[in-house]
């Protein structure tokens, strides 16, 4: 099956496409691990894939709509 194929496939049944899925699962699993503060916000990142803490948080904000220290604290 081609890239395309998948995609429009993985959407019809999902209801999303492939990356934004994979992206809101990293995203909730990283909200999990940000609960312990014992775990710093670059290690948050490695864990879920992103080799940069950087990209992360942006991600993480874009999807969140707070940054990963504003979610640890449980401000939003």
């Amino acid at each position: 099956m081609g890239r395309a194929a998948f995609a429009a496939r993985f959407t019809a049944l999902v209801g999303e496409p492939p990356l934004t899925y994979l992206t809101g699962w990293r995203m909730t699993v990283a909200a999990d691990l940000l609960r312990d503060a014992e775990t710093t916000i670059a290690a948050v990142a490695r864990e879920v894939g992103y080799g940069d803490p950087f990209a992360f948080s942006v991600a993480f904000k874009r999807i969140r709509g707070v940054s990963p220290s504003i979610w640890r604290r449980g401000t939003h």
